[in-house]
């Protein structure tokens, strides 16, 4: 039987979960001298959901651990591009802890602190050091809470509702091993989509030049994902456009035909698709079963500076670590050696960073030192502003990727049955709801 635990998850390299809205507290009394006015943004409805309210100041507070998780800047405009998807997101989630009420489902406090601390671990955070920034940038811990917690309650939800239909029989692997040996060769692409809609024909050509706009940012060195996150109008976008690898005839038709002609890296033009227009990035291609790639596995050690790198005025710890570093660089000869030099220095960054595919690491001069550097001997000093890092490669090893074994093939199906019935639950929750959209400023 496959293992089904819920966990929070990293997209787009952020921290990121699937989310609940905020009870609203209920409104101030207003102050007995008419100025300064209250402001009741803040408690204004943005939506109503089976009779739930769903507040301005959830759709900001969610917003915010939004931009917060993935980079975003926090500027106002910002945040509010983000608000309709954020909004949109918090409706469906609001849905979701209603039937968790509904069949007394309990997620424990234990259960959200040791999500918490694992989203920590993964981000290689001290622990804690979660809840002081979201401290430091005005995101309430509530905010992070109740988001985990609609999260781990939903995969509750689905484990309970799948039931037996957990275990992926010897049959179902055989026949998924029979299918992918009859795709080997074919192509498969991992695409990325911001999706820009037209609601009315008349708008056509507005829409076709923002996303000409769009596309000018994204090719003048503009993050996908965090475009994707601002103006994608799709249910990717909050997961950085993200389509996965996809096969020809998963994708539409004339959008097929473009990434089919696309080089990696490349953006296309905006392709007209039904209901508005796609901008697409074609991440990676590869032929189905065949993944050639190779597989480098570190040792690092990470030595943390104070303050900020000055490169003109180092700091006397500044030079300091780069010393230290150098005799790090210059005595290590081994994975074990090197995982005592971090320990020893009480390095804040765990000594094995994980396997890394080499093709993907940048910049090139960096995937070249990888490439060539002996198993001996360690790295000089690699500066960065907020530290030194002193690197020894173990192993590198090629291997098809693609190639899947029976575990493999078994933890997909797994994947595949939970996330079609979450979208089947899911949209049989919103039919049978009644929502009322207001706008991000209850209007």
């Amino acid at each position: 039987m496959s293992t089904f635990r819920p966990t929070p998850r990293l997209v787009a390299g952020a921290l990121l979960f699937v989310t609940a809205s905020l009870p609203v507290a209920g409104m101030a009394a207003a102050p007995a001298k008419p100025s300064p006015p209250v402001d009741n943004t803040a408690t204004r409805i943005v939506a109503t959901v089976n009779g739930d309210v769903i507040s301005n100041d959830d759709v900001e507070s969610r917003t915010r651990l939004f931009a917060l998780s993935t980079g975003l800047p926090m500027s106002q405009d910002v945040l509010n591009r983000l608000k309709p998807q954020i909004t949109r997101q918090l409706v469906d989630e609001r849905l979701r802890m209603q039937e968790l009420q509904r069949r007394k489902i309990v997620v424990a406090d234990k259960q959200i602190a040791t999500a918490i601390r694992e989203v920590e671990e993964r981000n290689r955070m001290p622990e804690g050091a979660l809840r002081a920034k979201l401290i430091a940038d005005g995101v309430s811990l509530r905010t992070l809470i109740d988001q985990i917690r609609a999260q781990l309650g939903w995969m509750l939800v689905l484990r309970e509702q799948l039931g037996e239909k957990t275990q992926i029989t010897e049959a179902e692997i055989s026949e998924q091993e029979r299918l992918l040996a009859a795709e080997t060769g074919k192509p498969e692409y991992r695409v990325g989509e911001i999706f820009i809609a037209v609601d009315d024909p008349a708008n056509t050509a507005d829409a076709q030049h923002f996303a000409e706009t769009v596309i000018s940012e994204l090719r003048a060195g503009a993050s996908f994902p965090v475009v994707a996150a601002q103006f994608s109008q799709n249910q990717t976008a909050l997961e950085g456009g993200e389509l996965g690898w996809v096969q020809p005839n998963q994708l539409d038709p004339e959008v097929a035909r473009i990434v089919g002609q696309m080089p990696v890296g490349a953006i296309s033009n905006p392709v007209k698709v039904p209901g508005g227009f796609s901008i697409v990035m074609l991440k990676a291609k590869r032929e189905i079963g065949r993944d050639i790639g190779t597989l480098v596995t570190l040792r690092q050690t990470f030595l943390p500076f104070t303050s900020p790198l000055n490169a003109q005025a180092p700091t006397e710890q500044q030079k300091q670590t780069l010393e230290k570093a150098r005799q790090i660089s210059a005595s290590v000869h081994s994975c074990e050696q090197m995982e005592a030099a971090s320990k020893a220095a009480n390095s804040p960054r765990p000594p094995d960073p994980g396997e890394v595919r080499l093709e993907s690491v940048n910049p090139p001069a960096f995937r070249q030192l990888l490439a060539s550097l002996p198993p001996d001997r360690a790295t000089q000093p690699l500066v960065a502003g907020d530290g030194i890092a002193v690197l020894i490669v173990c192993s590198r090893e090629q291997k098809n990727l693609a190639e899947m074994n029976k575990q493999g093939i078994q933890n997909r199906l797994l994947a595949e049955r939970v996330e079609l019935l979450s979208r089947q639950l899911q949209r049989t929750l919103r039919r049978q709801a009644a929502i009322d959209i207001r706008g991000a400023n209850g209007a």
